[in-house]
């Protein structure tokens, strides 16, 4: 492996349109150790993907040097900012057929994890790769093929909204502890920060971890 990236093509896609209803204000902005969500996230992902882009609406995050992918079908939930994405990541070839996408509130995620899901992928048959931990399938962390948007697209025509019934469409490898715990130690991986009082409890594992 070179330069700390994945040696498989992979694109890179942060989901940041969610409407943020429960947390309050918007979770991409908020900041972790100094650092707004979404400029961390950016930041990982440029060092395992080809490229990193930002679905999401048009007018918002302009300033985090990262091109915006504007969600086609906003406030429908984070299935239609997938297909969004891999709608895109099919106008650009040279990205490879897989492209890794993850929501923006994922604060302990790592590059070491992400290296390892962008090279099973590679090696993979099925069209989706996502990790299984014991709160349940973690779909806004998984590696998607570009060639299943058509699937999801349709499901998502007949009303599909959920990303758990989208990916039961496709043909699945699914990634559980034993594949996931050696980067895992503390069992927070997977955490998101879905409420103003989750944020709270990042921000006090972190500075306790730093003392």
């Amino acid at each position: 492996m070179t330069a700390g990236k994945s040696e498989t093509e992979v694109g890179g896609y942060i989901l940041a349109g969610g409407g943020s209803t429960r947390f309050g204000r918007d979770k991409a902005l908020v900041e972790v150790a100094g650092t707004p969500m979404l400029e961390r996230m950016i930041e990982m992902l440029r060092r395992v993907t080809k490229q990193v882009k930002i679905v999401a609406a048009p007018s918002n995050y302009a300033g985090f040097g990262a091109e915006i992918v504007e969600d086609r079908w906003p406030g429908e939930g984070p299935l239609g900012g997938i297909i969004t994405a891999l709608q895109d990541a099919a106008k650009s070839p040279a990205n490879g057929e897989w492209n890794l996408i993850v929501s923006c509130d994922m604060p302990f995620l790592t590059r070491e994890w992400l290296d390892f899901l962008c090279e099973r992928a590679a090696k993979s048959k099925a069209q989706v790769v996502f990790p299984y931990s014991a709160s349940g399938p973690e779909p806004l962390c998984a590696c998607w093929q570009t060639a299943a948007a058509a699937k999801l697209r349709s499901a998502f025509e007949r009303g599909v909204r959920k990303v758990t019934e989208g990916i039961a469409m496709l043909r699945t490898e699914v990634l559980d502890q034993a594949d996931w715990k050696r980067f895992d130690s503390a069992g927070r991986l997977f955490w998101n920060m879905n409420t103003a009082a989750d944020y709270e409890e990042v921000r006090r594992i972190l500075e306790a971890e730093r003392k």
